[in-house]
């Protein structure tokens, strides 16, 4: 089988590619094009933020943005959309708003249960004691997201211009500092907060906050939306408004387990900034519901392959991947760049953000309507089965997250289930030459990354499955807010997007090519395809349309490390 993508992104974190099959006309998503290019935002507080002010004017202009919200407690989960439409004002307050307070009921609550979510499949991380003892990592310094990653349960993703630098600064400098949750916060229910919030900035956030240094990461400098031709996004036709240009200055990661908490930390927040800060778009993330908790929305186990980072995951699981930690952490040992960078940058991280929408009912369809003849060697395969077949050859893992590597044929749940042995395989089998095929990847440890993500918007319901058909309204959006950390974006993300995922030729010296990852694989809206779907016959191609994965937006940020965040960044 072609391996493709998940042959070499084990311990990238990704679930990617293994393979696929038979020359088919080109699969395309229904009323694509009516997809709005904005959605309208959630409104959940009383106390209003200001519209945004990019010239000193009176002119009044209204902006819209995105979100999806699932309101949840521990019995129910529903979802809530509320239009608005705000007006930009000509003036700014640097005072607080009187309703502010420091401490807040909710947020400075004791937590009797841990945030983060228990996962089938996932290796544990290491634990509070452990770090303390073991760990040469400053976990008390490094912002949480970084190094716990996709255990989260509810996360709302928070994006801000700012208005008044100075009064921001102050403000963030005072009363954000304190709250922002560190990785050694997260270890223990005894040191988690309520609600964990950490925070990154965009370059030209940096650039309004009088931060002029160098960092050396040219993609950060130049922003996301510079690269989405490079990435290979169609253009902007699907982008969000508030992710076209470079008007977003920075982030905002809350993240909790009762969307309870997470309203209070957005109240909070607001209250404090006022007219400071802007609010350019949201997106309220929530973990599936059971039996899906972990599984992304085409029902994947997700995050299986996440690297351990040498200085703080202590016991690394079987066949996972070891990687220094500064192929994730600025400045730490395996960051190529770290004599050149300021010194403030240490211990933090560039964060990448995509809003990807995923199109469900047409995926399943579509391995419904191409799944590959049963192989010879297994004759009796119903239709699910195959469709399920040529899933996990797209995928390289089955759905339960047991490698196809492990088990080509069928299914293993007990093995997906079990992080000691979901990764210990090196592809040390007939039609893989380690001598030559793995040569490829030799430097592959400086193209890892820490995986963050967390998916958005609701199950799909009866009537799209029934249609095969995604809802074109806006509220029903799902999808995955990607979040990944990394050193350097070239060598992490874009590297990944660019030269794995949608370079036909990857693997090399493959007859025939590889083609595109079916699942994340990019050619600037054109047809993407890939060999190695049918088992009996690797060099058949199957080819479709991509848009079971849409990019909706996103941005390149940089998350400083909390003395950073004190000591230079609020100064």
């Amino acid at each position: 089988m072609n391996l493709k993508l998940f042959q070499a992104l084990a311990f990238a974190g990704l679930c990617v590619q293994g393979a696929v099959a038979a020359v088919a006309p080109t699969f395309v998503v229904t009323n694509i094009d009516t997809l709005p290019a904005t959605r309208v935002t959630v409104t959940r507080i009383a106390t209003p933020v200001s519209s945004i002010v990019l010239q000193t004017t009176t002119t009044k202009t209204s902006t819209k943005s995105t979100s999806t919200v699932v309101q949840s407690s521990s019995s129910s989960t529903k979802t809530t959309s509320t239009k608005t439409t705000s007006t930009t004002s000509s003036t700014t307050s640097t005072s607080i708003n009187p309703t502010f307070t420091a401490k807040d009921p909710i947020l400075d609550g004791i937590r009797n249960q841990s945030m983060l979510a228990d996962i089938r499949g996932i290796y544990d991380l290491p634990t509070k004691d452990q770090v303390i003892r073991n760990a040469t990592l400053n976990a008390t310094d490094i912002q949480g997201d970084i190094l716990v990653g996709m255990k989260k349960k509810l996360e709302l993703f928070y994006f801000f211009h700012i208005n008044e630098p100075k009064s921001f600064k102050k403000k963030f400098h005072t009363y954000v500092v304190p709250r922002v949750t560190s990785t050694l916060d997260l270890l223990s229910v005894s040191s988690q907060p309520v609600v964990c919030l950490n925070v990154a900035f965009s370059q030209t956030g940096l650039y309004t906050l009088g931060i002029n240094d160098n960092l050396f990461d040219s993609p950060f400098s130049n922003g996301q939306a510079a690269d989405a031709n490079n990435l290979g996004d169609p253009g902007f036709k699907y982008w969000l408004n508030a992710f076209i240009g470079t008007k977003i200055h920075g982030v905002f990661l809350i993240a909790s387990d009762d969307m309870i908490n997470i309203n209070a930390m957005v109240n909070w927040l607001e209250a404090l900034f006022g007219s400071d800060i802007t609010k350019m778009h949201e997106l309220q993330g929530n973990i599936r519901p059971p039996p899906y908790d972990g599984h992304e929305m085409f029902g994947y186990l997700d995050g299986v392959s996440q690297p351990a980072v040498a200085g703080f995951n202590i016991n690394p699981v079987p066949g996972q991947q070891l990687i220094n930690a500064g192929v994730i952490l600025v400045g730490e040992v395996g960051d190529t760049l770290q004599s050149v960078r300021p010194a403030w940058a240490k211990d933090g991280s560039f964060l990448v953000f995509r809003q990807l929408q995923q199109f469900v009912p047409e995926f399943d369809q579509f391995l419904r309507d191409w799944a590959p003849p049963a192989p010879a060697s297994m004759p009796g395969m119903t239709l699910a089965q195959r469709a399920d077949l040529l899933g996990a050859r797209m995928m390289g893992r089955w759905k339960s997250g047991a490698p196809v590597d492990l088990t080509p044929l069928v299914d293993n749940p007990a093995l997906g289930a079990n992080p000691n042995a979901n990764n210990n395989f090196d592809y040390s089998h007939t039609g893989f030459n380690l001598a030559t095929d793995q040569s490829h990847y030799q430097n592959t440890p400086l193209n890892a990354i820490m995986r963050a993500g967390i998916p958005y918007g609701p199950e799909p319901t009866q009537q799209e499955y029934a249609t095969n058909t995604s809802s074109q309204d806006p509220d029903m959006e799902r999808g995955l807010a990607f979040v990944s950390y990394q050193s350097q974006i070239d060598r992490g993300y874009r590297f990944i997007q660019m030269k794995w995922a949608n370079d036909v030729n990857f693997a090399p010296g493959k007859t025939p090519q590889p083609g595109f990852d079916m699942i994340f694989g990019n050619s600037n809206g054109g047809t993407i395809w890939m060999s190695g779907a049918d088992v009996d016959h690797p060099n058949d191609i199957i080819k479709a349309w991509q848009f079971w994965v849409l990019a909706r937006g996103g941005e390149y940020f940089f998350s400083p490390s909390i003395s950073a965040l004190k000591n230079v960044i609020s100064v």
